[in-house]
């Protein structure tokens, strides 16, 4: 079943007929993983949050519902052309400071609402979050940096409770890297009385992405990007308009969809220096892989070279291309060894893959993958959002045609996934099971 928020059940399929050579260009939609911060932080502001470049996502209508729940105004416009739509959030008075669990439950970024509530109108109850099963992902950060701050938190019946008459600033460091963690905090500590340094943070792109969005809604943020955060808290926040990046890991799979097929596929919109390890990992499979006016391009035209992959926190090779790598080294020279070293769930397509021939073993948070000359297809079930890209693009490159059924997983991430294979020159297409 698609819990997408209003217990919708979506039964779409993707039939793929593999074999064909991927060529020509596609543009790259706005990050999922940048928009639900940024629309968390309008939560924070006095004034309406516009974000340029939405893709429609299931998560982020999910999230839109959440803001609305929570007394906001949402509405999602069409720009100009592909890409360009808006989405304007008004805060209003946050008349309800709850996250239910009929909402949460679909998708882990919905605990982001709890720092802003908390800074803004000191309290929040947000129920545990749920989303993709690839592991525990615990929030228990997110709440000792709060507690440092001067917040009182208790866990009751599946909800986090948070409460602070005005949050501090502190020195809070980081046992591990989080990306969630280090966003909720950052967006607290803006209206927080005093100055906040978030040391260990987490250094991905779509943190510096909400950094800026929060600078323009007039917080006093450095070092974005680096080890150390230093957040000096404001007495308010106003609202702004702010173009989101674009979706690294949207473009790492149209890539690696060209790589696979040994064709010849340009990424517009990609930010080359955003995916420097994907990049690497690409030429040293045999592609070529640059940057070009105005995207990323990749290219193969000899053998798939088997390389090994450790996942690690940015700027290294992140778990969410693990998934589809993977489905790339099935058909490599040699050996390669995937280890995934972020979630201890994140091999569920390792069992699908095999149904197409793949050679994979497993051992602990370790697959070794020995490349085939050919994947045939087969009817497969995905299992998660990443693992549903893998299985698409095994399917592109399998001979005969492959079945991916639950692919409302997919859509939690990708829009309209099959229109751009297609004008790539990829036969999918979506059917009802």
């Amino acid at each position: 079943m698609d819990e997408t928020g209003n217990g919708a059940l979506t039964l779409d399929i993707f039939v793929i007929k593999g074999g064909t050579r991927l060529t020509g260009a596609c543009r790259v939609s706005g990050a999922k993983n940048a928009v639900l911060p940024a629309m968390a932080a309008s939560l924070l502001a006095e004034g309406p949050v516009e974000i340029v470049g939405v893709p429609r996502l299931r998560d982020i209508a999910t999230f839109g519902r959440l803001l609305g729940i929570l007394g906001a105004e949402v509405t999602h416009e069409g720009g100009a052309g592909e890409g360009r739509e808006v989405l304007r959030i008004l805060s209003g008075d946050a008349r309800n400071a709850v996250a239910p669990y009929d909402l949460v439950k679909t998708m882990r970024a919905s605990v982001l609402v709890l720092g802003p509530l908390l800074a803004r109108y000191g309290r929040a109850r947000i129920s545990l979050p749920g989303g993709c099963a690839i592991g525990a992902r615990p929030i228990d950060q997110h709440l000792r940096g709060l507690e440092l701050m001067g917040a009182k938190t208790s866990l009751s019946e599946g909800y986090i409770e948070a409460s602070a008459d005005l949050l501090s600033g502190a020195a809070i460091t980081f046992d591990m890297k989080t990306v969630t963690g280090t966003e909720n905090l950052m967006m607290a500590a803006t209206l927080a009385k005093g100055t906040t340094f978030l040391k260990n943070a987490a250094k991905e792109p779509e943190v510096c992405d909400l950094a800026r969005l929060l600078r323009a809604m007039g917080a006093d943020i450095e070092g974005e990007g680096t080890d150390e955060i230093v957040v000096r808290g404001v007495r308010s926040l106003h609202g702004a308009r702010h173009e989101v990046m674009a979706d690294r890991i949207e473009a790492a799979t149209l890539l690696l969809a060209g790589a696979i097929t040994g064709g010849d596929v340009t990424a517009m919109g990609a930010d080359a220096s955003t995916m420097d390890a994907v990049l690497e990992k690409l030429r040293r499979s045999g592609a070529d892989a640059d940057a070009v006016p105005g995207g990323v391009r990749v290219r193969r035209e000899g053998p798939i070279r088997s390389v090994n992959v450790k996942t690690a926190p940015y700027p290294g090779f992140p778990t969410d291309v693990q998934a589809q790598f993977m489905a790339y080294m099935c058909l490599g020279d040699g050996f390669s060894v995937i280890s995934e070293t972020i979630f201890e769930n994140r091999f569920m397509h390792v069992a699908e893959l095999r149904r197409m021939g793949a050679r994979i073993d497993v051992s602990g948070n370790m697959a070794a993958v020995r490349g085939v000359p050919e994947l045939s297809g087969a009817p497969l079930m995905a299992t998660d959002l990443r693992a549903s890209a893998s299985l698409v693009l095994a399917g592109l490159a399998a001979s005969g045609t492959t079945e991916v059924l639950r692919i409302y997983h997919l859509d939690r991430g990708y829009e309209a996934l099959e229109h751009r294979l297609t004008s790539l020159g990829a036969d999918i297409v979506r059917v009802k099971e």
